[in-house]
Protein backbone atom coordinates (compact mmCIF):
# COMPACT_ATOMS: atom_id res chain seq x y z
CA UNK A 1 0.00 0.00 0.00
CA UNK A 2 1.71 3.30 -0.66
CA UNK A 3 2.62 5.73 1.87
CA UNK A 4 -0.16 8.37 2.74
CA UNK A 5 1.85 10.66 4.43
CA UNK A 6 2.38 12.84 1.83
CA UNK A 7 -1.15 12.06 -0.63
CA UNK A 8 -4.16 14.18 -0.98
CA UNK A 9 -7.42 11.99 -1.02
CA UNK A 10 -10.15 12.93 -2.98
CA UNK A 11 -13.56 11.34 -2.62
CA UNK A 12 -16.08 10.98 -5.00
CA UNK A 13 -19.38 11.07 -3.46
CA UNK A 14 -20.53 13.05 -0.75
CA UNK A 15 -22.92 10.91 0.66
CA UNK A 16 -23.31 8.36 3.47
CA UNK A 17 -20.41 6.03 2.42
CA UNK A 18 -18.61 8.95 1.34
CA UNK A 19 -18.58 10.38 4.53
CA UNK A 20 -18.10 7.06 6.01
CA UNK A 21 -14.32 6.59 4.38
CA UNK A 22 -13.85 10.09 5.59
CA UNK A 23 -14.39 9.48 9.41
CA UNK A 24 -12.39 6.52 8.92
CA UNK A 25 -9.82 7.85 7.08
CA UNK A 26 -9.52 11.25 9.81
CA UNK A 27 -9.98 8.84 12.45
CA UNK A 28 -7.27 6.42 11.98
CA UNK A 29 -4.92 9.18 10.39
CA UNK A 30 -2.42 6.77 8.51
CA UNK A 31 -4.16 6.82 5.07
CA UNK A 32 -3.35 10.36 4.18
CA UNK A 33 -5.51 13.83 4.05
CA UNK A 34 -8.78 13.99 3.09
CA UNK A 35 -8.74 17.40 0.46
CA UNK A 36 -12.35 17.22 -0.18
CA UNK A 37 -15.54 15.62 -1.48
CA UNK A 38 -16.48 15.95 -5.50
CA UNK A 39 -20.58 15.14 -5.74
CA UNK A 40 -23.29 16.69 -8.41
CA UNK A 41 -25.66 17.23 -5.62
CA UNK A 42 -26.16 21.03 -5.89
CA UNK A 43 -26.98 21.39 -2.24
CA UNK A 44 -23.86 20.12 -1.08
CA UNK A 45 -21.55 22.04 -3.42
CA UNK A 46 -19.90 25.06 -1.83
CA UNK A 47 -20.81 23.36 1.56
CA UNK A 48 -17.96 21.49 4.33
CA UNK A 49 -18.49 18.02 5.54
CA UNK A 50 -16.54 18.39 8.91
CA UNK A 51 -14.67 20.41 7.52
CA UNK A 52 -13.69 18.91 3.99
CA UNK A 53 -15.27 20.94 1.22
CA UNK A 54 -17.30 19.76 -1.64
CA UNK A 55 -16.99 20.77 -5.15
CA UNK A 56 -18.29 19.81 -7.76
CA UNK A 57 -20.12 19.27 -10.35
CA UNK A 58 -17.89 16.27 -10.81
CA UNK A 59 -17.67 16.21 -14.55
CA UNK A 60 -16.47 19.96 -14.42
CA UNK A 61 -13.93 19.84 -11.33
CA UNK A 62 -12.51 15.81 -11.95
CA UNK A 63 -10.48 17.08 -15.11
CA UNK A 64 -9.22 20.46 -13.41
CA UNK A 65 -7.98 19.11 -10.25
CA UNK A 66 -3.93 19.37 -10.13
CA UNK A 67 -3.05 15.68 -8.48
CA UNK A 68 0.21 15.16 -7.33
CA UNK A 69 1.72 11.69 -8.04
CA UNK A 70 1.06 10.19 -4.46
CA UNK A 71 -3.09 11.95 -4.54
CA UNK A 72 -5.92 9.45 -4.64
CA UNK A 73 -9.01 9.02 -5.77
CA UNK A 74 -11.79 6.95 -4.28
CA UNK A 75 -15.06 6.74 -5.54
CA UNK A 76 -17.29 5.97 -3.16
CA UNK A 77 -21.02 5.54 -4.67
CA UNK A 78 -21.92 1.97 -4.06
CA UNK A 79 -25.17 2.81 -5.85
CA UNK A 80 -24.08 3.95 -9.11
CA UNK A 81 -24.80 2.80 -12.60
CA UNK A 82 -22.30 1.40 -14.95
CA UNK A 83 -22.18 4.53 -16.94
CA UNK A 84 -21.68 6.79 -14.56
CA UNK A 85 -18.85 5.12 -13.01
CA UNK A 86 -17.33 4.88 -16.39
CA UNK A 87 -17.87 8.87 -16.94
CA UNK A 88 -16.55 9.50 -13.40
CA UNK A 89 -13.30 7.52 -13.96
CA UNK A 90 -12.91 8.81 -17.57
CA UNK A 91 -12.97 12.73 -16.12
CA UNK A 92 -10.95 11.80 -13.08
CA UNK A 93 -8.00 10.05 -15.69
CA UNK A 94 -8.39 13.35 -17.59
CA UNK A 95 -7.51 15.37 -13.85
CA UNK A 96 -4.39 13.29 -13.84
CA UNK A 97 -5.47 10.90 -11.08
CA UNK A 98 -2.80 7.77 -11.31
CA UNK A 99 -4.34 6.17 -8.14
CA UNK A 100 -8.31 5.67 -8.44
CA UNK A 101 -9.74 3.06 -5.95
CA UNK A 102 -13.81 2.23 -5.75
CA UNK A 103 -16.32 1.63 -3.06
CA UNK A 104 -17.79 -1.98 -4.20
CA UNK A 105 -21.37 -1.67 -3.96
CA UNK A 106 -21.68 -4.64 -1.87
CA UNK A 107 -20.15 -2.90 0.82
CA UNK A 108 -22.93 -0.97 1.04
CA UNK A 109 -25.57 -4.06 1.00
CA UNK A 110 -23.99 -6.51 3.24
CA UNK A 111 -24.25 -4.24 6.61
CA UNK A 112 -24.66 -0.64 5.69
CA UNK A 113 -21.04 0.21 6.53
CA UNK A 114 -18.38 1.86 4.55
CA UNK A 115 -14.38 1.53 5.79
CA UNK A 116 -11.32 2.56 3.84
CA UNK A 117 -10.09 -0.90 3.63
CA UNK A 118 -13.11 -2.03 1.68
CA UNK A 119 -12.07 0.08 -1.16
CA UNK A 120 -9.48 -1.50 -3.80
CA UNK A 121 -7.90 -0.01 -7.37
CA UNK A 122 -10.59 0.46 -9.81
CA UNK A 123 -10.63 -2.30 -12.44
CA UNK A 124 -12.29 -2.82 -16.20
CA UNK A 125 -15.05 -5.04 -14.02
CA UNK A 126 -16.74 -1.78 -12.61
CA UNK A 127 -17.23 -0.54 -16.04
CA UNK A 128 -18.17 -3.24 -18.31
CA UNK A 129 -21.58 -4.89 -18.60
CA UNK A 130 -24.56 -4.04 -16.78
CA UNK A 131 -25.50 -2.63 -13.63
CA UNK A 132 -25.56 -5.23 -10.53
CA UNK A 133 -28.92 -5.45 -8.92
CA UNK A 134 -28.75 -3.93 -4.92
CA UNK A 135 -29.19 -7.53 -3.02
CA UNK A 136 -30.17 -6.46 1.05
CA UNK A 137 -27.80 -9.07 1.56
CA UNK A 138 -28.05 -7.96 5.39
CA UNK A 139 -31.64 -9.38 4.75
CA UNK A 140 -31.08 -12.30 3.19
CA UNK A 141 -28.51 -13.78 4.97
CA UNK A 142 -30.57 -13.84 8.15
CA UNK A 143 -31.04 -17.56 7.62
CA UNK A 144 -27.53 -18.18 8.70
CA UNK A 145 -27.37 -16.57 11.87
CA UNK A 146 -25.74 -18.85 14.24
CA UNK A 147 -24.62 -21.33 11.13
CA UNK A 148 -21.60 -23.44 10.68
CA UNK A 149 -20.88 -22.31 7.35
CA UNK A 150 -18.39 -23.86 5.25
CA UNK A 151 -17.13 -23.01 1.94
CA UNK A 152 -15.15 -25.35 -0.20
CA UNK A 153 -12.59 -24.12 -2.36
CA UNK A 154 -12.73 -20.62 -0.57
CA UNK A 155 -9.57 -19.72 -1.87
CA UNK A 156 -10.91 -19.46 -5.21
CA UNK A 157 -12.54 -16.60 -6.95
CA UNK A 158 -16.03 -17.64 -6.02
CA UNK A 159 -14.87 -18.93 -2.74
CA UNK A 160 -13.31 -15.54 -1.70
CA UNK A 161 -16.00 -13.31 -2.27
CA UNK A 162 -18.58 -15.56 -1.26
CA UNK A 163 -16.52 -15.63 2.46
CA UNK A 164 -16.02 -11.48 1.89
CA UNK A 165 -20.00 -11.39 2.52
CA UNK A 166 -20.28 -14.03 4.65
CA UNK A 167 -18.51 -11.87 7.41
CA UNK A 168 -21.40 -9.57 7.61
CA UNK A 169 -24.24 -13.06 7.76
CA UNK A 170 -24.01 -13.49 11.83
CA UNK A 171 -22.53 -17.16 11.01
CA UNK A 172 -20.62 -18.55 14.11
CA UNK A 173 -17.91 -20.20 12.27
CA UNK A 174 -17.06 -19.62 9.00
CA UNK A 175 -14.83 -23.09 7.77
CA UNK A 176 -12.68 -22.38 4.58
CA UNK A 177 -11.79 -25.98 3.73
CA UNK A 178 -9.26 -25.97 0.42
CA UNK A 179 -6.78 -27.82 -1.49
CA UNK A 180 -4.30 -24.83 -2.12
CA UNK A 181 -2.57 -23.63 1.31
CA UNK A 182 -1.44 -20.11 -0.28
CA UNK A 183 -4.57 -19.45 -1.51
CA UNK A 184 -6.32 -20.19 1.90
CA UNK A 185 -3.77 -18.38 3.68
CA UNK A 186 -4.50 -15.33 1.51
CA UNK A 187 -8.23 -15.44 2.00
CA UNK A 188 -7.98 -15.88 5.70
CA UNK A 189 -5.86 -13.44 6.50
CA UNK A 190 -7.84 -10.93 4.16
CA UNK A 191 -10.91 -11.66 5.93
CA UNK A 192 -9.16 -10.79 9.60
CA UNK A 193 -7.54 -7.88 8.23
CA UNK A 194 -11.42 -6.94 7.36
CA UNK A 195 -12.73 -8.24 11.19
CA UNK A 196 -9.98 -6.15 12.78
CA UNK A 197 -11.20 -3.18 10.97
CA UNK A 198 -14.50 -2.96 11.69
CA UNK A 199 -16.03 -5.22 8.61
CA UNK A 200 -18.74 -7.49 9.70
CA UNK A 201 -19.76 -9.24 12.83
CA UNK A 202 -17.36 -11.33 15.02
CA UNK A 203 -17.25 -15.03 13.14
CA UNK A 204 -14.87 -17.44 13.96
CA UNK A 205 -13.08 -17.71 10.93
CA UNK A 206 -11.31 -21.50 10.70
CA UNK A 207 -9.45 -22.23 7.66
CA UNK A 208 -8.82 -26.19 6.82
CA UNK A 209 -6.75 -27.44 4.28
CA UNK A 210 -8.07 -31.13 2.87
CA UNK A 211 -8.89 -32.78 -0.26
CA UNK A 212 -12.41 -33.55 -0.99
CA UNK A 213 -11.26 -36.56 -3.26
CA UNK A 214 -10.47 -38.06 0.40
CA UNK A 215 -13.78 -39.86 0.74
CA UNK A 216 -12.75 -40.41 4.43
CA UNK A 217 -11.52 -37.00 5.60
CA UNK A 218 -14.72 -35.68 4.11
CA UNK A 219 -16.80 -37.19 6.29
CA UNK A 220 -14.44 -36.83 9.55
CA UNK A 221 -14.45 -32.91 8.80
CA UNK A 222 -17.98 -32.57 8.01
CA UNK A 223 -18.47 -34.77 12.00
CA UNK A 224 -16.56 -32.90 13.84
CA UNK A 225 -17.62 -29.42 12.28
CA UNK A 226 -20.74 -29.91 13.17
CA UNK A 227 -21.38 -27.76 9.70
CA UNK A 228 -24.90 -26.63 9.54
CA UNK A 229 -24.48 -25.22 5.58
CA UNK A 230 -22.19 -25.87 2.24
CA UNK A 231 -21.47 -23.59 -0.44
CA UNK A 232 -19.46 -26.17 -2.84
CA UNK A 233 -17.68 -24.42 -4.85
CA UNK A 234 -13.99 -26.61 -5.17
CA UNK A 235 -13.62 -27.72 -8.83
CA UNK A 236 -10.88 -28.07 -11.31
CA UNK A 237 -12.22 -25.82 -13.75
CA UNK A 238 -9.88 -24.86 -16.92
CA UNK A 239 -11.22 -26.82 -19.94
CA UNK A 240 -8.39 -26.69 -22.05
CA UNK A 241 -6.13 -27.92 -19.06
CA UNK A 242 -8.81 -30.60 -18.18
CA UNK A 243 -8.88 -31.82 -21.57
CA UNK A 244 -5.82 -32.71 -21.17
CA UNK A 245 -6.23 -34.92 -17.53
CA UNK A 246 -9.78 -35.62 -17.93
CA UNK A 247 -9.05 -38.26 -15.27
CA UNK A 248 -8.15 -35.87 -12.92
CA UNK A 249 -10.95 -33.60 -13.02
CA UNK A 250 -13.80 -36.11 -12.75
CA UNK A 251 -12.01 -37.88 -9.50
CA UNK A 252 -11.90 -34.28 -8.22
CA UNK A 253 -15.23 -32.59 -9.51
CA UNK A 254 -17.66 -35.74 -9.30
CA UNK A 255 -16.42 -38.08 -6.50
CA UNK A 256 -15.22 -35.02 -4.39
CA UNK A 257 -18.89 -33.94 -5.06
CA UNK A 258 -20.34 -37.66 -3.79
CA UNK A 259 -18.12 -37.54 -0.63
CA UNK A 260 -19.43 -34.20 0.34
CA UNK A 261 -23.25 -35.39 -0.39
CA UNK A 262 -22.99 -38.27 1.31
CA UNK A 263 -21.49 -36.92 4.39
CA UNK A 264 -23.98 -34.16 4.22
CA UNK A 265 -26.98 -36.59 4.34
CA UNK A 266 -25.62 -38.69 7.10
CA UNK A 267 -24.38 -35.94 9.39
CA UNK A 268 -27.46 -33.82 8.78
CA UNK A 269 -26.53 -30.52 7.28
CA UNK A 270 -28.98 -28.43 6.69
CA UNK A 271 -27.92 -26.79 3.49
CA UNK A 272 -26.25 -27.34 0.49
CA UNK A 273 -25.78 -25.78 -2.58
CA UNK A 274 -23.69 -26.50 -5.10
CA UNK A 275 -22.02 -23.73 -7.70
CA UNK A 276 -22.49 -25.05 -11.02
CA UNK A 277 -21.75 -23.42 -14.66
CA UNK A 278 -23.11 -23.26 -18.15
CA UNK A 279 -20.42 -25.65 -19.12
CA UNK A 280 -22.78 -28.96 -17.94
CA UNK A 281 -25.27 -28.00 -20.36
CA UNK A 282 -25.18 -30.01 -23.37
CA UNK A 283 -21.28 -30.49 -22.60
CA UNK A 284 -18.85 -31.23 -24.99
CA UNK A 285 -15.95 -31.09 -22.69
CA UNK A 286 -14.57 -33.38 -19.98
CA UNK A 287 -15.16 -30.27 -17.08
CA UNK A 288 -18.76 -29.91 -18.71
CA UNK A 289 -19.38 -33.50 -18.14
CA UNK A 290 -18.02 -33.24 -14.06
CA UNK A 291 -20.14 -30.29 -13.41
CA UNK A 292 -23.66 -31.82 -15.17
CA UNK A 293 -22.77 -35.06 -13.34
CA UNK A 294 -22.80 -33.15 -10.13
CA UNK A 295 -25.91 -31.40 -10.63
CA UNK A 296 -27.66 -34.96 -11.37
CA UNK A 297 -25.50 -36.09 -7.98
CA UNK A 298 -27.07 -33.15 -6.09
CA UNK A 299 -30.72 -34.22 -7.37
CA UNK A 300 -30.12 -37.72 -6.68
CA UNK A 301 -28.93 -37.09 -2.70
CA UNK A 302 -31.89 -34.35 -2.23
CA UNK A 303 -34.07 -37.66 -2.17
CA UNK A 304 -32.43 -38.57 0.52
CA UNK A 305 -32.44 -35.38 2.23
CA UNK A 306 -34.52 -35.40 5.63
CA UNK A 307 -36.97 -32.78 5.33
CA UNK A 308 -38.71 -33.15 8.10
CA UNK A 309 -35.36 -31.82 9.95
CA UNK A 310 -35.88 -28.84 6.87
CA UNK A 311 -32.47 -30.24 4.91
CA UNK A 312 -32.31 -29.09 1.13
CA UNK A 313 -29.69 -29.48 -1.39
CA UNK A 314 -29.48 -27.91 -4.40
CA UNK A 315 -27.54 -26.25 -7.47
CA UNK A 316 -27.27 -22.83 -8.77
CA UNK A 317 -25.90 -22.49 -12.59
CA UNK A 318 -24.51 -19.32 -14.17
CA UNK A 319 -22.56 -18.46 -16.98
CA UNK A 320 -18.70 -16.65 -16.43
CA UNK A 321 -18.03 -14.14 -13.93
CA UNK A 322 -15.77 -11.11 -14.56
CA UNK A 323 -12.07 -10.81 -12.55
CA UNK A 324 -12.00 -14.61 -11.74
CA UNK A 325 -8.60 -16.31 -11.64
CA UNK A 326 -7.91 -17.58 -15.34
CA UNK A 327 -11.11 -15.63 -16.58
CA UNK A 328 -10.30 -13.90 -19.42
CA UNK A 329 -10.21 -10.36 -17.60
CA UNK A 330 -6.60 -10.96 -15.91
CA UNK A 331 -5.48 -12.57 -19.27
CA UNK A 332 -6.38 -9.77 -21.04
CA UNK A 333 -4.44 -7.44 -18.84
CA UNK A 334 -1.53 -9.14 -18.42
CA UNK A 335 -1.21 -9.30 -22.22
CA UNK A 336 -1.71 -5.70 -22.27
CA UNK A 337 1.13 -5.36 -19.63
CA UNK A 338 3.50 -7.30 -21.89
CA UNK A 339 2.78 -5.28 -25.24
CA UNK A 340 0.02 -7.55 -26.67
CA UNK A 341 -1.21 -8.97 -28.51
CA UNK A 342 -4.39 -9.52 -26.82
CA UNK A 343 -5.59 -12.95 -28.33
CA UNK A 344 -9.19 -14.06 -28.87
CA UNK A 345 -10.77 -17.02 -30.43
CA UNK A 346 -13.06 -15.64 -32.48
CA UNK A 347 -14.42 -12.75 -33.30
CA UNK A 348 -17.96 -14.34 -33.00
CA UNK A 349 -17.18 -16.08 -30.03
CA UNK A 350 -19.06 -14.35 -26.87
CA UNK A 351 -20.11 -15.35 -23.10
CA UNK A 352 -22.71 -14.63 -20.38
CA UNK A 353 -20.85 -12.37 -17.81
CA UNK A 354 -21.88 -11.26 -14.57
CA UNK A 355 -19.28 -9.52 -11.52
CA UNK A 356 -18.40 -11.99 -8.69
CA UNK A 357 -20.00 -9.59 -5.94
CA UNK A 358 -23.12 -10.19 -7.78
CA UNK A 359 -22.82 -13.54 -8.57
CA UNK A 360 -22.18 -14.56 -5.39
CA UNK A 361 -24.96 -12.51 -3.74
CA UNK A 362 -27.47 -14.31 -5.92
CA UNK A 363 -25.73 -17.33 -4.71
CA UNK A 364 -26.65 -16.34 -1.17
CA UNK A 365 -29.75 -15.19 -1.30
CA UNK A 366 -30.64 -18.76 -3.59
CA UNK A 367 -29.34 -20.61 -0.46
CA UNK A 368 -31.77 -18.65 1.65
CA UNK A 369 -34.81 -18.80 -0.45
CA UNK A 370 -34.38 -22.00 -2.51
CA UNK A 371 -36.10 -25.52 -1.79
CA UNK A 372 -34.99 -29.06 -1.65
CA UNK A 373 -33.91 -30.78 -4.96
CA UNK A 374 -34.71 -27.53 -6.96
CA UNK A 375 -32.37 -26.70 -10.14
CA UNK A 376 -31.40 -22.66 -9.77
CA UNK A 377 -30.57 -20.57 -12.57
CA UNK A 378 -28.65 -17.07 -12.39
CA UNK A 379 -30.45 -14.55 -15.04
CA UNK A 380 -27.36 -13.25 -16.83
CA UNK A 381 -28.93 -11.24 -19.23
CA UNK A 382 -27.36 -10.70 -22.73
CA UNK A 383 -24.30 -12.00 -24.09
CA UNK A 384 -21.39 -9.94 -24.43
CA UNK A 385 -18.99 -10.57 -27.68
CA UNK A 386 -15.64 -11.68 -26.42
CA UNK A 387 -13.68 -9.41 -29.04
CA UNK A 388 -15.89 -6.51 -27.93
CA UNK A 389 -14.77 -7.06 -24.32
CA UNK A 390 -11.14 -7.18 -25.34
CA UNK A 391 -11.42 -3.67 -26.86
CA UNK A 392 -12.99 -1.87 -23.88
CA UNK A 393 -10.31 -3.36 -21.54
CA UNK A 394 -7.31 -1.69 -24.19
CA UNK A 395 -9.24 1.16 -23.91
CA UNK A 396 -9.23 1.82 -20.30
CA UNK A 397 -6.00 0.93 -20.24
CA UNK A 398 -5.41 3.87 -22.44
CA UNK A 399 -4.59 2.49 -24.99
CA UNK A 400 -5.67 2.27 -28.64
CA UNK A 401 -6.77 -0.73 -30.17
CA UNK A 402 -5.20 -2.20 -33.66
CA UNK A 403 -2.76 0.82 -32.95
CA UNK A 404 -1.20 0.25 -29.49
CA UNK A 405 -2.17 -2.96 -28.92
CA UNK A 406 -2.90 -5.89 -31.81
CA UNK A 407 -6.25 -8.35 -31.14
CA UNK A 408 -4.90 -11.45 -32.54
CA UNK A 409 -7.31 -14.00 -33.68
CA UNK A 410 -5.93 -17.90 -32.65
CA UNK A 411 -8.71 -20.05 -33.43
CA UNK A 412 -10.59 -22.54 -30.76
CA UNK A 413 -9.34 -24.37 -28.08
CA UNK A 414 -10.19 -28.18 -26.96
CA UNK A 415 -13.34 -28.09 -25.26
CA UNK A 416 -14.84 -24.81 -26.42
CA UNK A 417 -17.47 -23.43 -28.64
CA UNK A 418 -18.58 -19.93 -29.44
CA UNK A 419 -21.90 -20.49 -27.95
CA UNK A 420 -22.04 -21.51 -24.04
CA UNK A 421 -26.57 -21.83 -23.42
CA UNK A 422 -27.31 -21.88 -20.40
CA UNK A 423 -30.26 -23.97 -20.30
CA UNK A 424 -31.58 -26.64 -22.22
CA UNK A 425 -34.74 -26.16 -23.82
CA UNK A 426 -36.48 -29.06 -21.55
CA UNK A 427 -35.25 -27.20 -18.46
CA UNK A 428 -37.82 -24.36 -19.20
CA UNK A 429 -36.42 -21.63 -16.86
CA UNK A 430 -39.81 -19.62 -15.03
CA UNK A 431 -39.19 -16.01 -13.05
CA UNK A 432 -39.30 -16.67 -9.49
CA UNK A 433 -40.45 -13.85 -7.05
CA UNK A 434 -36.36 -12.80 -6.64
CA UNK A 435 -35.02 -10.83 -9.08
CA UNK A 436 -32.44 -12.65 -11.45
CA UNK A 437 -33.29 -15.94 -9.72
CA UNK A 438 -34.97 -18.67 -11.95
CA UNK A 439 -36.08 -21.98 -11.65
CA UNK A 440 -35.55 -24.72 -13.98
CA UNK A 441 -37.63 -28.07 -14.38
CA UNK A 442 -35.39 -30.85 -13.27
CA UNK A 443 -33.88 -33.14 -15.89
CA UNK A 444 -32.85 -36.38 -13.32
CA UNK A 445 -30.61 -39.10 -14.75
CA UNK A 446 -31.87 -42.17 -12.94
CA UNK A 447 -30.28 -43.57 -10.64
CA UNK A 448 -30.03 -47.13 -12.48
CA UNK A 449 -28.55 -45.04 -14.77
CA UNK A 450 -25.75 -42.58 -13.30
CA UNK A 451 -25.34 -45.57 -10.51
CA UNK A 452 -23.72 -47.95 -12.55
CA UNK A 453 -21.92 -44.85 -14.36
CA UNK A 454 -20.09 -43.98 -11.65
CA UNK A 455 -19.22 -48.01 -10.99
CA UNK A 456 -17.95 -47.71 -14.54
CA UNK A 457 -15.53 -44.51 -13.72
CA UNK A 458 -14.16 -45.48 -9.91
CA UNK A 459 -11.68 -47.64 -10.86
CA UNK A 460 -10.29 -45.61 -13.28
CA UNK A 461 -9.91 -42.90 -10.55
CA UNK A 462 -9.13 -44.92 -7.77
CA UNK A 463 -6.78 -47.81 -7.31
CA UNK A 464 -8.55 -51.08 -6.94
CA UNK A 465 -6.36 -54.23 -7.04
CA UNK A 466 -8.81 -56.16 -8.85
CA UNK A 467 -9.33 -53.40 -12.16
CA UNK A 468 -5.78 -52.31 -11.66
CA UNK A 469 -5.36 -52.41 -15.71
CA UNK A 470 -7.80 -49.52 -15.62
CA UNK A 471 -6.21 -47.21 -13.08
CA UNK A 472 -5.77 -43.54 -15.01
CA UNK A 473 -6.70 -45.22 -18.19
CA UNK A 474 -7.86 -42.22 -19.28
CA UNK A 475 -9.02 -43.35 -23.03
CA UNK A 476 -11.16 -45.86 -21.50
CA UNK A 477 -12.64 -42.62 -19.40
CA UNK A 478 -13.35 -40.53 -22.66
CA UNK A 479 -14.85 -43.92 -24.18
CA UNK A 480 -17.36 -44.18 -21.05
CA UNK A 481 -18.13 -40.70 -21.31
CA UNK A 482 -18.95 -40.76 -24.70
CA UNK A 483 -21.44 -43.68 -24.37
CA UNK A 484 -23.38 -41.85 -21.49
CA UNK A 485 -23.30 -38.50 -22.76
CA UNK A 486 -24.26 -37.94 -26.44
CA UNK A 487 -23.40 -34.15 -26.89
CA UNK A 488 -19.60 -34.92 -25.89
CA UNK A 489 -19.70 -37.46 -28.55
CA UNK A 490 -20.85 -35.78 -31.09
CA UNK A 491 -18.77 -33.15 -30.66
CA UNK A 492 -15.62 -35.50 -30.49
CA UNK A 493 -16.57 -37.24 -33.38
CA UNK A 494 -16.98 -33.72 -35.21
CA UNK A 495 -13.55 -32.54 -33.83
CA UNK A 496 -11.13 -35.47 -34.83
CA UNK A 497 -9.59 -33.26 -37.46
CA UNK A 498 -8.13 -30.43 -35.65
CA UNK A 499 -8.25 -28.35 -38.34
CA UNK A 500 -12.38 -29.32 -38.88
CA UNK A 501 -12.40 -28.65 -35.05
CA UNK A 502 -11.11 -25.25 -34.87
CA UNK A 503 -13.47 -24.53 -37.95
CA UNK A 504 -16.49 -25.87 -35.79
CA UNK A 505 -15.50 -24.37 -32.51
CA UNK A 506 -14.86 -21.12 -34.20
CA UNK A 507 -17.90 -21.10 -35.99
CA UNK A 508 -20.74 -18.36 -35.39
CA UNK A 509 -23.72 -20.63 -35.32
CA UNK A 510 -24.66 -21.44 -31.79
CA UNK A 511 -23.86 -24.87 -30.99
CA UNK A 512 -26.16 -26.27 -28.76
CA UNK A 513 -25.68 -30.11 -29.29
Amino acid sequence: MLQKSESSLYIIGAGFAGQMIAQDILRKKIFGRVAAFLDDDKDLIGTKIEGIPVLGPIASIAPVIKCGPLDEAIIAIPSAQTEKIREIYENLKKGGFAHIRILPSVSQIVDGKAHFVQTREIDPLDILGRTPIIIPLHESLQYLRGKRVMITGAGGSIGSELARQLLSGGAERLYLFGHGENSIVQIYRELIVLQNEGVGEKATVVPIIGDMKDREYVRYIVEKTRVDVIFHCAAYKHVPMMEENPVAVIENNVFGTRNLLESSVEFGVSKFVLISTDKAVSPVSIYGVSKMLCEKLVLQFAKKADTKKSQAFMFVRFGNVLGSRGSILPLFQSQIKNGGPVTVTDKEMERFFMTIPEACSLVLETGGVGENGRSYLLDMGEPIKIYDMAEQIIKFSGLEPGKDIEIKIIGAREGERNYEPLWLDEENPQKTEYEKILILKNLEMDDGELNPLLEKLEPICFFDSKKKEEFRDKEKLISILRKAVPSLDEFYELTKDKTQAKRIASSSEKITL
